[in-house]
Order: structure tokens, then C-alpha cells, then sequence
């Protein structure tokens, strides 16, 4: 930022700054819950810069920020961290760098709640749940003494392929939609959900019983052999890949109301808005097969 003229000081005590928008996120999203390995916070700004037009997006990405320029933010709030590993440049060469500069010519702030807004209630966790059509839910573990992912039963047993339907209704439209692995007629009514990289959670999802496990980034082979051990005891949890993007997006919308009610009156003056940018980064699959070519019939020759 630049030096302060006489006109910004009385911008600045008109309007709702950087510094109440941020002591009303740290209110929702506490610093000190989010996980040891995490970045979270305020990643560029004035804390005495006004705020009147909020942009919430999933990533930090030069296309979200691009898009908040053009829409006259003055902050955005992603989920994931733009500066969770470090870096020791900032030169327009690299994508991170070229991320700050835009940030900073353009007097956009940038502040990241990750890890915190996943163990928050609500969060990211509920959210998910939500879509998934659970309400009273429980935590799925817990982890450096915060609640992580949600469990809970749906009002009415239903099939594998019915379930992964109405979530996938549910959830922001992606080229790679969803995955499921399980018979299509597999009856599901206890839910896991892990918004993100869940595939670290699996013997926390084996203990709270669940019939099918919506998450995200699933790798190869603990998926594999998630099913393997599935199918010793009668093969749930049949498990569901969410997408990353979409299984975290679905807590933005929830971000702006509680966002906006816990600035009260301060907040008369402010818009927030959810990116219309698909951080997704996959663009078409080719060669997907629909549930008809689950279960025991499903080969190394059909196309998956």
C-alpha cells in the first residue's frame, strides 16, 4: 500500500475496514484450530484498508483474482492458502508471484481460513453433510484436538447409485463429476464425509460404521485396499469421490451468512459474493462409465 492521503483517512473511518472483517473471521475460524502444518490468516492487505466488496472463492488463483478485480473487491477469502509452502520469490516468473503482485497492484487483500474452517461447526465438514442429505452429525476423528469430517444416518435407507445421484445434484457442476466405487444397488444409511484429501481417514471411517464414505482425492491404491478390507466384511464402506473443489466450494455460500451476521451493523455497507470461477483443474474426461457397469460383472476389459 501507499502512503494514506487525507481523503483515504475519511474513507477509512466511514467504512467497515480490513481489520473488523478480520477479527470477525478469527472470531468464526480461531487461528490457533487450524492444524499444525497449516498457513492460515491474512496473506495481503492494510488492516486499516476499507472493505466494501468481498469476493469468496475456494483457491487463489489468477483467475479468481482477475474476477474480483473486474467486480471492484477489495478482499478475498479463499479456503486454500496461496503461501502454504514456502517460497523465495515473488517475481511475475512464477504463478505465486505473479499472484501477490496482482494482489498488491490492485489493493485486493487476500486472507486464507483452511484447516480452521474445516474443523469449525458449521464448516466445511457440515456443509458437505448437507449435501449429502445428513443432519445431526457427529465427528468422524478428531485430530491435534479438533473435530475432523462428520458421520451421521440418512432419514431413509437408499442405493448406492441413489445416493451418489442426489449428491452429485447437489454439489457445483465439474468435467470430472464424481466416483463411486460399490454396486450400484448397495444399500447405504450411515455417511462419512471428509471435505478435501481424505484418504488418510479410513480407519476412522471403518470404526464410526459407515455404509459409504464421501471425500475426495482418493489415490489409487488406499482406495484399493480400502475395498479389499470392505469386502471381508461384507463390503462397506463403499466410497465416494466428491471432487476437491466441489466437496469445499459447498461451504462458501454458508462463509458470506455467517460472515455478514457477525459484523452486525458494520456489514450495512458490504457485499459479498462467491466466485463464479470452477478452480477445478481437470476440463473433460473421456471414456466414463455410468453405474450400470458396477459390481461383479465390472472387468479390466469394461471402459472406466
Amino acid at each position: 500500500m501507499g502512503c494514506v492521503t487525507q481523503t483515504q483517512t475519511q474513507e477509512y473511518a466511514e467504512n467497515l475496514t480490513l481489520g473488523q472483517v478480520v477479527a470477525a473471521l478469527e472470531r468464526l475460524y480461531p487461528l490457533d484450530t487450524a492444524q499444525s502444518w497449516d498457513r492460515v490468516g491474512l496473506v495481503a492487505g492494510d488492516l486499516d484498508q476499507p472493505i466494501t466488496r468481498i469476493h469468496l472463492a475456494v483457491d487463489p488463483t489468477m483467475a479468481v483474482i482477475e474476477e474480483a478485480r473486474e467486480a471492484g473487491a477489495d478482499l478475498i477469502i479463499t479456503h486454500h492458502p496461496l503461501l502454504l509452502r514456502g517460497i523465495h520469490s515473488v517475481a511475475t516468473t512464477t504463478a505465486k508471484g505473479a499472484a501477490v503482485t496482482a494482489l498488491i497492484v490492485n489493493d485486493i487483500a487476500l486472507y486464507c481460513a483452511h484447516t480452521n474452517a474445516d474443523v469449525a461447526d458449521p464448516g466445511v465438514g457440515q456443509a458437505l453433510a448437507a449435501a449429502c442429505g445428513l443432519t445431526g452429525t457427529e465427528a468422524l476423528a478428531i485430530t491435534e484436538g479438533q473435530e475432523l469430517g462428520r458421520v451421521g444416518d440418512l432419514a431413509e435407507a437408499m442405493t448406492l447409485a441413489d445416493f451418489a445421484g442426489r449428491l452429485h445434484d447437489n454439489l457445483p457442476p465439474t468435467a470430472g463429476g464424481i466416483r463411486v466405487a460399490g454396486p450400484a444397488s448397495g444399500q447405504v444409511r450411515r455417511v462419512a464425509v471428509l471435505g478435501g484429501a481424505g484418504d488418510s481417514a479410513f480407519d476412522a471411517v471403518r470404526a464410526s460404521g459407515a455404509d459409504v464414505y464421501v471425500t475426495a482425492d482418493l489415490r489409487h491404491h488406499p482406495a484399493l485396499e480400502a475395498r479389499e478390507e470392505a469386502a471381508l466384511t461384507g463390503g462397506a464402506p463403499y466410497l465416494v469421490d466428491a471432487g476437491h473443489f466441489a466437496s469445499e466450494s459447498l461451504w462458501l455460500p454458508g462463509l458470506a451468512t455467517r460472515l455478514v451476521a457477525e459484523l452486525g451493523a458494520a456489514a450495512a455497507r458490504l457485499e459479498v459474493h462467491v466466485s463464479q470461477v470452477r478452480t477445478d483443474p481437470w476440463d473433460f474426461v473421456l471414456g466414463a462409465s455410468g453405474p450400470e457397469a458396477s459390481g461383479p460383472e465390472h472387468t479390466q476389459g469394461d471402459h472406466a
